[in-house]
């Protein structure tokens, strides 16, 4: 059960509970209403009786303002009922200030977990975002397609445009310093491009234009450099 499940059935006991308490302070309300009304008819009728010289069990000599046994039981008995009364009351409001304690712990937590939610989240866009930076500048992964993305054709044209050619010149345009470089040009990608055979090729992917190609070789194809490794290996 979970908390706002639980706090919620609470809840329903709770009004049960003071239902219960309110009841019982009505009673004790009439109650004390009852004996204050026959003590003070107590009083009045002894206060007379002393006025009249016919105090009863009140002699002569007694002040007016000490009264029988029974009027003194009576207002004992109004002071035990208020305090019962005061005693329901606190208790009823110790209960309500519990949940609310409850409530206000709940919502306390529930902004905490929110916030590591969220930081959470932000974290995970980030790491997300370095790793498709790192996904693109890995040279893995091996494709037989040998052409650039979409977004190097547009960089060769936007080259072409600009009077440069693809044969392993400097291109004046505005490059991410996040993106990978390819090549013995060290640039990034552009135009159509060949990847090396050699598994343990350095560089892998290498311009048409710097590696003297203007058009996709047939079969496998080797860089300058792996080409030299592997013949020197046939020679051997």
């Amino acid at each position: 059960m979970s908390f706002a499940e639980e706090f919620e059935s609470n809840l329903v006991s709770l009004a049960h509970v003071l239902q219960k308490k309110y009841a019982l302070l009505r009673d004790l309300d009439k109650s004390l209403q009852e004996n204050q009304r026959q003590n003070e008819q107590r009083c009045e009728k002894e206060i007379e009786e002393i006025r009249r010289g016919r105090a009863g069990n009140v002699t002569a000599n007694t002040s007016l303002t000490q009264f029988s046994e029974e009027a003194l039981d009576e207002q004992k008995h109004s002071v035990r009922i208020a305090d019962e009364k005061v005693a329901l009351a606190m208790q009823a409001y110790d209960l309500v200030d519990m949940h609310v304690q409850q409530l206000d712990q709940y919502m306390k937590k529930s902004e905490e977990l929110r916030k590591e939610k969220e930081i959470a989240a932000a974290s995970n866009v980030e790491s997300s975002g370095e790793a498709g930076k790192a996904g693109e500048g890995r040279r893995g992964g091996r494709k037989k397609t040998r052409l650039a993305t979409a977004a190097a054709s547009t960089a060769a044209a936007a080259a072409g445009t600009t009077g440069m050619s693809s044969s392993g010149m400097d291109l004046d345009l505005p490059v991410d310093p996040n993106e990978p470089t390819y090549c013995i040009c060290n640039q990034v990608s552009y135009g159509e491009m060949i990847a090396c055979d050699n598994n343990e090729c350095k560089i892998e992917w290498f311009h048409f234009g710097c590696v003297g190609l203007k058009e996709q070789p047939k079969g496998k194809w080797y860089c300058p450099d792996c080409a030299t490794v592997k013949k020197g290996r046939k020679g051997r």
